[in-house]
């Protein structure tokens, strides 16, 4: 797999692209030299080749686009692969793209996330700390004396609420 990355690579390397914001459909047609009719036919089996639109609906073709046409031509041409092969390989090196492009993007926000939770766990721990101490505090004031004589106790009625209007 990694032989054939470089493979891809190269192939769409040996061309030189000049440096443009847009380029036409003729122009990317010359460069790849292939007819503009098979790019229009890549464009609906490569999902990776997308060119935008002019408001004449004139193709437009951005330099990455321009490198994919050039990668698809490689595989095609020079590599021997299938469209549906060609197109597998291109997700699959989409996606590993884009695998290792967010998980070098997360770094950073899993650090700080960790600082998050780090510092929300010790504003908890101090928390807890601050309530046991309260409560240790509670605990060791001495208590009345309780009396042993059950006569010695003193009762006092309880009132009972006025529920009913009674």
């Amino acid at each position: 797999m990694q032989k054939q990355k470089h493979a891809t690579q190269r192939g769409a390397a040996s061309t030189a692209i000049p440096d443009k914001l847009y380029f036409r459909i003729g122009e990317v047609a010359r460069l790849c030299k292939v007819q503009s009719y098979v790019l229009r036919f890549w464009e609906s089996e490569f999902p990776q080749l997308k060119p935008n639109k002019s408001g004449t609906g004139q193709r437009l073709y951005r330099k990455r686009d321009v490198e994919m046409a050039l990668q698809i031509k490689h595989l095609l041409h020079e590599e021997g692969y299938t469209i549906a092969g060609a197109r597998q390989l291109l997700q699959s090196e989409g996606r590993e793209a884009r695998k290792a492009h967010n998980s070098q993007s997360e770094l950073p926000l899993r650090a700080e996330l960790a600082g998050l939770k780090k510092d929300k766990s010790e504003v908890r721990l101090q928390r807890l700390r601050k309530e046991l101490k309260e409560l240790l505090g509670m605990l060791s004031v001495s208590p009345a004396p309780i009396p042993h004589d059950r006569k010695s106790r003193k009762t006092t009625p309880i009132e009972r609420p006025n529920l009913f209007g009674e």
